[in-house]
């Protein structure tokens, strides 16, 4: 796809640069710096925000070949897949930018190097973020203030009807406690020591005194990662959702990281009812997981805990023999990677596309000892102290006031002739460090070869998105609530709830709550 180069799009694409500039410098202020005894965090990263800017917009225009941003954001509302978030609504622009700043900071490249290149990825990333946040309206969480309600009414409706009530202290709270608890350390192991395996979204209101998150956990068993091949063998399901309800806080923020901030805090007393599904690129939405009955939920958090923990120690062993340059490696992949799921929508997922290190990327590998990795870090999204993010001394960057700007903008100057250069050039072949690829993904049909995988991913369509059910939005719900049409969307999603199956698209808030168990 060629973005045409004129006023109005370099506008757009410097303020949509802009909205990043704003959002990840708060983002990176308020964590802490990350570094691990174990994998060379900062250093990874630095390498794979390289690897984005090579790959990425090559990689987009070969997935939109087969499905538009647009159409790959709505079935993202239908999934949850590590793609969504934090994958293309943070790490997408901001992965890609981040890298073009290191090369411009190194004099590698100037402002008006590959320009067609950022502007397709932002209209990109601009594209299936209006889509996946159909329901809620916005572009991004902070847009709506640091919440994401990317479920429709249909699909939170069942969630909320399923729930099974928990307390603090009896069974069912303290499996679901415990498998969360080792889904999330493993998910960090996974991740190289990074938490892009697990997401929140949310809050959803139940009632005057309850809301729900929703969260995600992804890529826990074989699929696309090397390191998981043998070791993740066992644990039945790639993707999981956990439906957790809360009482008596308020969740005011859920951000582009997946963290949230309750008031009064969350804690465990505070969980009162949880549910567990699975779902991906396959699946007819979100499919319950023991379900039946409390039960069987029981036994499935306890099934699912003792899956994921034999994979964690089965991959602290595959670690400990890993060779620093196999650690960096798997970290640079498993960021670059982030939006690797939108591959498998469209059916066009190739392993050398998404599991190498990129050429031109891998020729600054001897720069990024522990030391050089962690400071350059530091100054490309805290300090922001690189000669580019230095602004005139009169400006005052949100958040710090401070002369500083975390990317830099299109120079407008191209429009009247100044020389640029539209790309980064094609498709570059990538090197490895790490064992080659298993061909084995474990999906919602069972575990399928790369061709078999790829092959369903392109006959396959969510009954939910099929033409005549694509533009059915929660507007037009609003108005024919009732209608033949309206009760068959919703009884794709009730289809397979344990409360809702049939019931069609008129009930209220409080008649679901009054469907509870």
């Amino acid at each position: 796809m060629t973005m045409p180069l004129n006023y109005s799009q370099l506008l757009e694409t410097n303020n949509l640069i802009q909205q990043n500039v704003d959002e990840s410098y708060w983002l990176c202020v308020t964590r802490t710096v990350q570094e691990s005894k174990l994998f060379p965090v900062p250093s990874y990263m630095m390498l794979s925000y390289l690897m984005a800017f090579y790959r990425y917009p090559s990689l987009l225009r070969k997935i939109e070949t087969r499905m538009s941003a647009e159409e790959l954001g709505d079935r993202s509302r239908e999934m949850a897949m590590k793609h969504r978030a934090p994958g293309v609504s943070w790490g997408l622009p901001n992965f890609y930018l981040l890298g073009r700043e290191w090369l411009i900071n190194m004099g590698v490249i100037k402002p008006t190097d590959a320009i067609e290149d950022v502007m397709y990825v932002m209209d990109f990333w601009k594209r299936f973020q209006l889509a996946l946040y159909r329901n809620d309206g916005h572009i991004s969480r902070v847009q709506y203030g640091h919440r994401a309600q990317i479920l429709s009414e249909r699909q939170t409706q069942v969630f909320h009807s399923d729930l099974y009530t928990c307390e603090n202290g009896d069974e069912l709270h303290e499996a679901a406690h415990q498998f969360m608890a080792s889904a999330s350390q493993y998910g960090f192991l996974i991740s190289c020591e990074s938490r892009i395996s697990l997401h929140n979204h949310g809050p959803y209101k139940l009632n005057e005194n309850s809301e729900m998150i929703v969260r995600d956990f992804m890529d826990l068993a074989e699929s696309d990662f090397p390191w998981l091949d043998g070791v993740a063998e066992g644990v039945e399901f790639n993707n999981i959702t956990v439906t957790m309800a809360a009482k008596d806080c308020h969740f005011y923020l859920v951000d582009d990281w997946g963290s949230f901030e309750a008031e009064p805090e969350f804690s465990a007393d505070k969980l009162i009812g949880v549910g567990l599904y699975t779902s991906d690129n396959l699946s007819e939405g979100y499919v319950p997981l023991g379900m039946d009955s409390r039960e069987d939920l029981i036994a499935m958090f306890k099934k699912l805990d003792a899956q994921v923990k034999e994979a964690m120690n089965n991959l602290w062993k595959r670690i400990a023999g890993y060779s620093r340059d196999q650690m960096m490696d798997a970290g640079a992949i498993t960021y670059f990677a982030i939006i690797k799921d939108l591959a498998h929508i469209a059916g066009v997922y190739d392993v050398d596309d998404w599991m190498k290190v990129d050429e031109r990327a891998e020729r600054f590998r001897p720069l990024l000892n522990d030391e050089y990795g962690r400071d350059v870090l530091g100054e490309l999204v805290g300090l922001l102290s690189n000669p580019s993010q230095k602004l005139s001394e009169y400006q005052m960057m949100m958040h710090s006031n401070a002369p500083t700007k975390m990317y830099t903008p299109i120079p407008y100057l191209v429009l009247s002739g100044e020389t640029y250069t539209p790309t980064a050039g094609p498709l570059y072949p990538g090197i490895t460090n790490l064992p080659e690829k298993k061909d084995v993904y474990t999906t919602t049909r069972g575990k399928m070869n790369f061709a078999e995988y790829n092959k369903a991913s392109q006959e396959f369509c969510p009954a939910a998105l099929v033409p005549e059910n694509r533009f059915l939005c929660e507007t037009w719900v609003k108005y024919n609530a009732g209608s033949e049409k309206a009760d068959a969307l919703y009884e794709v999603s009730q289809q397979a709830s344990r409360k809702l199956a049939g019931k069609g698209s008129s009930l209220s808030r409080d008649e679901v709550e009054g469907l509870r168990d």
